[in-house]
């Protein structure tokens, strides 16, 4: 089946294997990043986010990023994935310096319009770091208004939810919502239904993850009237123990309940999983099958941030 994905982390979804022989090129030290079979290393959400910064620093160049993009954008293809949204933070590609950032991303809208020949489009999310705080997720906003175009189409927020209010980073989300960047925020992941609300009121029309929701009836019934889309990523969820097993995600109550709901994989290799792999466990657990995964890609496609032409296409896809 072919398929869409909205909630992609470039740097997340590095393979161990790539990062290792990046840091082998450049003689540094990864110490503590890895396991003994070579797959990526950490306890807990916070370990995670540890292990993930340590392993995105060998990531210094356009190059670097080009040719991670490329690997990405190929294992993607290999999924079926003919439309990907990825989550690209310029504090990783020359500290959110806006001359430094324009010189990485021409390294990767070169790949990108070579991969669109191949058959899989993609679309990048300027992503704000909400742990490094609102001043730096400023520089990222900027970084997002004065690149928005063909590729760079939306912006969002990542990182510790527990940190702050996505409120306070309102400065930045205007910012892009006046460059015409379509807007999204992690939330309800691992806050609870305020979280959801606070990134709403920045006028996301999507949220990633959001599947705490379900804590709240009101909440559900409000996010289904409006038509907002959750980008659901159950693997992830259930590696990080948000929920202790798949049969446990909410992702088919709240796709009941009338609530635009995606797939994605988040961070891969983080969580050994293919969005291959969270369509086999989907159908296990909820005994979804052809009718229910075109209905979501029928959502992401509605959702995705791209310009009406593509939109077409893809909704031609899944009739």
């Amino acid at each position: 089946m072919k398929k869409i994905e909205l909630h992609l982390h470039l740097e997340g979804a590095a393979p161990p294997a790539f990062i290792r022989g990046l840091a082998a090129e450049k003689h540094a030290d990864l110490s503590g990043v890895f396991d003994e079979q070579g797959n990526y290393s950490y306890d807990g959400f916070d370990g995670f986010l540890r292990c993930y910064e340590a392993a995105t620093c060998v990531l210094r160049t356009p190059q670097d990023f080009a040719r991670l993009l490329a690997e990405v954008l190929e294992r993607s293809a290999e999924q079926g994935v003919i439309y990907t949204e990825l989550f690209v933070s310029p504090e990783f590609c020359g500290g959110a310096d806006l001359s430094a950032w324009r010189d990485y991303l021409a390294a990767m809208t070169e790949v990108a319009d070579k991969s669109r020949a191949h058959g899989i489009d993609s679309r990048a999310i300027l992503t704000a770091i909400r742990h490094f705080g609102p001043d730096r997720a400023r520089k990222t906003a900027i970084c997002a208004a004065e690149t928005a175009g063909d590729w760079v189409t939306g912006f969002g927020m990542g990182g510790a939810e527990t940190v702050g209010r996505a409120t306070d980073y309102a400065w930045s989300f205007d910012c892009a919502k006046e460059a015409g960047l379509g807007l999204t925020c992690h939330a309800g992941e691992w806050r609870g239904p305020d979280s959801i609300r606070d990134a709403l009121s920045l006028g996301c029309t999507r949220i990633g993850h959001g599947v705490r929701a379900t804590e709240d009836p009101a909440l559900v019934r409000d996010l289904a009237d409006k038509g907002v889309t959750l980008e659901v990523c159950p693997g992830s969820n259930v590696a990080l123990g948000i929920y202790p097993a798949w049969s446990a995600h909410p992702i088919a109550r709240l796709a009941d309940a009338g609530v635009r709901v995606t797939v994605s994989t988040d961070d891969p290799p983080f969580f050994h999983t293919t969005l291959r792999h969270e369509y086999d466990r989907l159908a296990d657990a909820f005994g979804w099958g052809d009718t229910e995964f075109a209905q979501i890609n029928r959502w992401a496609a509605e959702a995705a941030f791209c310009d009406q032409a593509t939109r077409d296409r893809l909704l031609k896809e899944f009739p």
